[in-house]
C-alpha cells in the first residue's frame, strides 16, 4: 500500500520532453481521451513563492494546510491543523514552512491554534477565527472548507474529521449555525459519519458529505439538513468505494467521487445510481469542477493536477514534485477571479499561489468554478 508521502519516481529531461510533445500533439489534434495523453506536459503556471505571509507567533510555523477556500481576492480561507513549534536553533534553509527543513506537518505534533484563518489575495492575513480552536482539540485538526455557491447567506462548512462532524458557520465566523453527525461518536447512520473527508452542494440546496475513510460511503441530505440517502459499499468493484476522501458536482448535477484507495474517481447521478468509473489515477485528494464543466483531479503519487472534461476523457496533466512549487500533497485547490490557483499542502505545511506563465495556453488553465450568490453576511 503507497503512504501520502511516498517519493515520486525520478523521470530523465529527455524522457520528459518527448512526453510532453506527444501529449501537446495530441491535443493539438484532438484525439485526446482515456487512452491517450495519459503523460504530463510542461506547467502553465508559475508559483507565488512565499506567497503567504506568516504570521504566527515567534517560534512557531503553519502546520498541516488541509484546506483553502476563494470566496474573493479579499478573502481566501485558509485551515490548517494548528501551528507547528520550530527546532532551535531554526536551520538556515528554513522557508516559513516547516517541509522546508524536512518536517512532516502531517507527524509534528502542533498547538491548535488559528485553525481557520483567512488571507487576501496578496498573502495578507485579514482575520483568524481563535473561537473556534477547541472544536479541533482531540483530534487531527480540521479536513477540508466549502461555501455552496447556491447559498446567499455563504456559510462556511468545515469538516472535523476525527470528531466525526461537518461544521457550519456564518459568513463572519461569529456563529457556529449547525453541525452534522455527533461529536466523536463513529457510526453509519443517519446522524452518525465515520471519519468525514468533504462536503459538496446540488443546485437544489441539497448537501452531500463524503463520509468517508472508515465508512466509504456518501450521504445525501436536503436543503434543511435533512438525510436524504447513502451510497457505498467498501471495495474494488464496479460502484464500489475504498476512501472517499472528496466529492463535487457538475452543473447536471452528476456527483464526482475521489475514490483515492481505488486510485480513481467514480461518477453517480444525485440519487447515487453508478454513471462511470475513471481509472489510471493514483490516490485522488481532490475533485474540483470549473464553471465551464472541465474537471481536475489533484493526484498525488506523485502530485500533479490531471484535467479530465465531463466524460471522463483525460485531456491534460502536469507535475508538482520538484522545484520551489513542489508539493507533498495537494490536499484541495481554489481558483480566484484573477486566474490564480491555490493548493493546500497537507504534508509541507503551507498553501502556494500560482499565476499564469505569459502566453500560456487558456485551454490548459484551470477556471472558476461556478460563481457565489448572495452576499457576505
Amino acid at each position: 500500500m503507497r503512504t501520502p508521502n511516498e517519493p515520486p519516481k525520478p523521470m530523465t529531461v529527455m524522457r520528459h520532453a518527448l512526453l510532453t510533445a506527444v501529449t501537446l500533439a495530441l491535443l493539438s489534434s484532438g484525439v485526446a481521451d482515456r487512452a491517450t495523453a495519459q503523460q504530463p506536459g510542461p506547467d502553465p503556471y508559475m508559483a507565488v513563492e512565499r506567497w503567504m505571509q506568516p504570521f504566527a507567533q515567534s517560534g512557531f510555523a503553519w502546520g498541516s494546510n488541509p484546506g483553502v477556500f476563494v470566496e474573493s481576492l479579499e478573502r481566501i480561507f485558509v485551515v490548517q491543523r494548528g501551528e507547528i513549534e520550530l527546532p532551535k536553533p531554526l536551520p538556515s534553509e528554513f522557508e516559513d514552512f516547516v517541509g522546508s527543513i524536512d518536517i512532516s506537518a502531517l507527524r509534528a505534533t502542533p498547538v491548535f491554534r488559528n485553525c481557520i484563518f483567512i488571507v487576501n489575495s496578496r498573502g495578507q492575513l485579514i482575520e483568524t477565527w481563535p473561537q473556534w480552536d477547541s472544536l479541533f482539540v482531540g483530534t487531527n485538526g480540521p479536513h477540508k472548507i466549502r461555501i455552496s455557491p447556491y447559498d446567499p447567506e455563504r456559510r462556511v462548512w468545515v469538516v472535523n474529521e476525527r470528531r466525526h462532524q461537518i461544521h457550519v458557520f456564518s459568513n463572519d465566523g461569529q456563529r457556529l449555525l449547525m453541525e452534522f453527525g455527533e461529536a466523536f461518536v463513529e457510526g453509519d447512520d443517519e446522524n452518525h459519519f465515520g471519519l468525514p473527508q468533504d462536503v459538496a452542494f446540488l443546485r437544489d440546496g441539497s448537501v452531500l458529505v463524503a463520509d468517508g475513510i472508515t465508512n466509504s460511503r456518501v450521504v445525501k441530505f436536503d436543503s434543511l439538513g435533512r438525510f436524504v440517502t447513502s451510497w457505498g459499499t467498501r471495495g474494488d468493484g464496479p460502484s464500489q468505494l475504498n476512501g472517499v476522501h472528496a466529492v463535487a458536482t457538475d452543473a447536471a448535477g452528476r456527483v464526482y467521487v475521489a475514490d483515492r484507495n481505488n486510485d480513481r474517481v467514480q461518477v453517480y447521478n444525485s440519487n447515487g445510481n453508478h454513471l462511470d468509473t475513471w481509472d489510471g489515477l493514483s490516490f485522488p485528494n481532490d475533485v474540483f469542477i470549473t464553471a465551464d464543466q472541465d474537471v481536475w483531479v489533484a493526484d498525488n503519487q506523485p502530485p500533479q493536477m490531471v484535467k479530465f472534461n465531463t466524460n471522463g476523457d483525460r485531456l491534460y496533466s502536469w507535475m508538482l514534485d520538484s522545484g520551489p512549487h513542489r508539493f507533498g500533497e495537494v490536499h484541495e485547490m481554489a481558483v480566484d477571479a484573477e486566474g490564480s490557483w491555490y493548493g493546500s499542502d497537507n504534508l509541507l505545511g503551507r498553501t502556494q499561489k500560482f499565476v499564469p506563465r505569459p502566453g500560456a495556453n487558456p485551454e490548459l488553465l484551470i477556471e472558476q468554478s461556478v460563481p457565489l450568490s448572495g452576499r457576505r453576511r
